[in-house]
């Protein structure tokens, strides 16, 4: 009869030296132990983070597709995304639709359809590409946010410039990020899944930062 052993282990450091935790324990099978391995969330020892008026947290947008557009196909790409999902293809630097369906620029020729899974039919019109395990998703809201993202990131977020659902790529730090305003003081920031935790290191230093000023 296969005997699971009590005790369990994380496979790094510390908790918050992990990128991504991989819970691990072993079960004896035969005379020999075998390693099994459990996949939590990259923000799960980071996140929900509270500095001053500033809060990060984690946020899942579900399903993540990169969409390119065939060649002289973007028309009928459109077309097929507000009949499957009613949203349309965004202009540059702009998204459409909402929490739960929405459509980010995200490069010349590429948008991210964040949310649900894409509709077949889509393929005729574009190369659909999963992505949903590349990224992670992290909130940045409350008064303060835009003074956190200016010792950050090289362009202008300043509500005035970059209004409720515009949207770009740019660096935050090192690291290449998607940033939209999805609110007036709250910011919807994705970055490679390898890079969460010097993300959230990052943001907590400019937060202090901020916060110290008073």
């Amino acid at each position: 009869m296969e005997k699971r052993c009590v005790w369990s282990t994380i496979c790094v450091p510390s908790i918050r030296d992990a990128k991504w935790l991989i819970r691990c324990s072993t079960t004896p099978r035969e005379d020999a132990s075998v390693a099994e391995l459990f996949a939590s969330a990259p923000f799960a020892a980071l996140l929900p983070l509270s500095v001053g008026s500033v809060e990060l947290a984690a946020v899942d947008l579900g399903r993540l597709t990169l969409i390119t557009p065939y060649k002289d196909r973007e028309a009928a790409l459109s077309k097929a995304l507000q009949s499957a999902h009613d949203v349309a293809l965004p202009a540059p630097n702009r998204t459409t639709g909402q929490a739960g369906c929405r459509v980010l620029w995200f490069a010349l020729g590429q948008v991210m359809l964040a949310g649900p899974e894409p509709d077949p039919g889509l393929a005729e019109h574009a190369a659909l590409v999963d992505q949903s395990d590349g990224w992670v998703t992290a909130t940045l809201q409350g008064e303060g946010a835009e003074d956190v993202l200016a010792r950050l990131v090289p362009v202008d977020v300043r509500a005035a410039i970059f209004k409720r659902g515009y949207t770009v790529r740019t660096q935050l730090q090192h690291m290449s990020v998607s940033i939209t305003r999805t609110g007036a003081e709250r910011f919807q920031i994705m970055v490679f899944r390898s890079m969460a935790k010097s993300f959230v290191h990052d943001l907590e230093t400019a937060m202090e930062g901020v916060a110290a000023r008073g």
